[in-house]
């Protein structure tokens, strides 16, 4: 029996490693549109720092078409359930349009979320099952939540007493109802792959780019809009490094660049480990060496489509 037909092309990689530049290609030459899988880009408002690169969505003269950047404002909670449903949505519209979705992004658990097809449920605060688990030494939390919990795909979980307890109320939720049905997804993943030293130069490069066109201001903007600083810290490190100078706590602009190009080195080598553990969890990845777009096709052009 031949290869089921593939219905998503996805394009994933580390930080500044080009993979929105050759999804958007692929994309054009393919006459598909982007699914970004970026957990920061769903936000309004946050354009600089979470990389949107809008102006890279032209290809020939053409406006390639993006799906699921721009969705929800900072005062929303958005989480991996959301994200996954909300593909789901895309996935079906384009595949009625008989236009190829091709998902774009570096964020593990989303990608994880769609191509592992995770059982997931729209789960409302419990306050009595709380109230119990609020009983619960660290460790006790600990113990019930390996023990409710089938998967841990994701071991952040484990971070405060708050991320067990909500992995408790959510993993007890889906035991008790049905996930929404997921459709049926027959993926190519390709993965940009970058020299270790090249890709460091590259976000020092990016940052320098992004510092150049007014992250600081970003940031400037969204304390002015009462962003809180717990909420700017959770956005990702570049709102945390630059609120961190923006209040003295890093000196120069020079001091900002280095430190969180370091910063943002160690958080690529993670997206790194979690697309190798993937791999070894089943997902097949087709590593396309600096990005290059003829390489990219190669691969495409010995799969069939839809």
């Amino acid at each position: 029996m031949g290869e089921r037909p593939k219905n998503l092309l996805v394009v994933l990689g580390p930080n500044a490693s080009g993979k929105t530049r050759l999804g958007v290609g692929l994309a054009g030459a393919l006459g598909g549109e982007i699914v970004s899988a970026d957990s920061r880009q769903v936000y309004r408002g946050l354009d600089i720092g979470a990389g949107k690169d809008l102006s890279e969505y032209t290809r020939a003269g053409r406006r390639i078409p993006y799906h699921l950047i721009d969705v929800v404002g900072l005062e929303d909670e958005f989480n991996v359930f959301d994200y996954q449903q909300r593909f789901y949505d895309v996935f079906r519209i384009l595949q009625a349009r008989k236009i190829l979705p091709v998902m774009v992004g570096g964020t593990g658990l989303y990608l994880e979320s769609v191509l592992k097809a995770y059982k997931m449920v729209q789960v409302p605060a419990d306050t009595r099952l709380r109230a119990e688990l609020d009983r619960l030494s660290a460790a006790e939390l600990k113990e019930k939540l390996v023990s409710v919990k089938e998967c841990m795909h994701n071991v952040s979980d484990f971070g405060s007493r708050e991320r067990m307890i909500r992995a408790i109320e959510i993993a007890v939720h889906t035991q008790q109802d049905e996930p929404p049905e997921a459709p049926d997804i027959y993926p190519l993943v390709l993965g940009t792959r970058w020299e270790r030293r090249e890709l460091r130069e590259r976000i020092a490069l990016r940052l320098k780019e992004r510092l150049q066109a007014g992250l600081i201001e970003e940031v400037e903007g969204l304390r002015a809009q009462g962003i809180p600083r717990s909420r700017l810290d959770a956005l990702g490190l570049e709102y945390r490094y630059v609120a961190d100078f923006l209040r003295g706590k890093i000196d120069t602009t020079d001091d900002l660049l280095s430190d969180l190009s370091i910063a943002i080195g160690r958080f690529a080598k993670r997206q790194e480990s979690w697309f190798r553990r993937m791999e070894r969890g089943g997902v097949e990845i087709h590593w396309v060496e600096k990005a290059d777009f003829d390489s990219a096709m190669k691969i495409v052009k010995r799969h069939s489509w839809r």
